[in-house]
């Protein structure tokens, strides 16, 4: 027996004793970025890529490997699963938009009304991304949508470029959810905003339908997400959580 064989051999046998499949940490999951501290504490075995939904979306459209994809709004993943591209997406986490200055408030920054008078630099997602949609809805909920033209503003990509940018103090504010004032908050400080106007903020995950799909292993993370553990680490770091079942 050649010694790649040998190896094979060695690996397969490995796996069956772990009771685990020989590729199961062979297998990526595409996740939104809010997600980027909180999955890696589930589980370690994935490839995990990290950007906005949206981009995460198109990337799969156009033939990336992804295995599993965890957006943070519906409209991604019931998108793919209307082209086929991905099994029903199942409800996983809920958050909530807040907004976050640097330490310090530089920009004097009390509530949202204070963006009324202009002259501030906000940090806000694109309107593509789920985190931009959100803050869009709100706004105009509020009827401040004017504040994103009185206001020097910056259309960051995603949700971490929003957060960065408050915390490095390249913007007076940024719009972001909770979960990313939370992770920042020795660099920032987090103001709430009107609970009527929040928009629901919903994360829905799949299983990637395509041509070498790791399907078992990407049931099996998703069953992992959602398991009490799962749900117990998304808790932790400040996610809502829908009924379970």
């Amino acid at each position: 027996m050649t010694r790649p064989n040998v190896l094979s051999l060695v690996a397969a046998v490995v796996a069956a004793v772990l009771g685990v499949p020989a590729s199961a940490s062979a297998y990526n999951v595409y996740a939104a970025a809010s997600l980027s501290t909180a999955f890696p504490e589930i589980s370690g075995s994935p490839r995990y890529s990290f950007a906005g939904s949206n981009t995460l979306q198109a990337q799969i459209e156009r033939g990336a490997p992804a295995d599993v994809f965890a957006s943070a709004s519906p409209t991604e993943a019931q998108t793919l699963f209307a082209g086929g591209r991905c099994a029903r997406p199942v409800t996983f986490a809920t958050n909530v938009l807040v907004m976050i200055v640097p330490n310090g408030n530089p920009g004097k920054i009390r509530s949202v009304y204070s963006l009324r008078g202009g002259g501030k630099r906000v940090a806000v997602g694109t309107a593509g991304v789920p985190v931009g949609a959100y803050t869009r809805k709100l706004l105009a909920r509020l009827r401040l949508s004017s504040v994103l033209r009185n206001n020097t503003v910056s259309q960051e990509t995603n949700v971490n470029s929003v957060t960065a940018k408050v915390a490095l103090g390249s913007a007076d504010v940024g719009f972001v959810y909770r979960t990313d004032g939370r992770a920042a908050a020795d660099r920032t400080r987090t103001i709430q905003l009107p609970r009527y106007a929040q928009p629901p903020v919903r994360y829905q995950m799949c299983a990637v339908r395509r041509d070498g799909a790791e399907t078992r292993t990407a049931n099996s993370f998703i069953r992992q997400v959602t398991s009490k553990a799962g749900r117990a680490v998304l808790r932790r770091y400040g996610f809502g959580l829908p009924p379970k079942g």
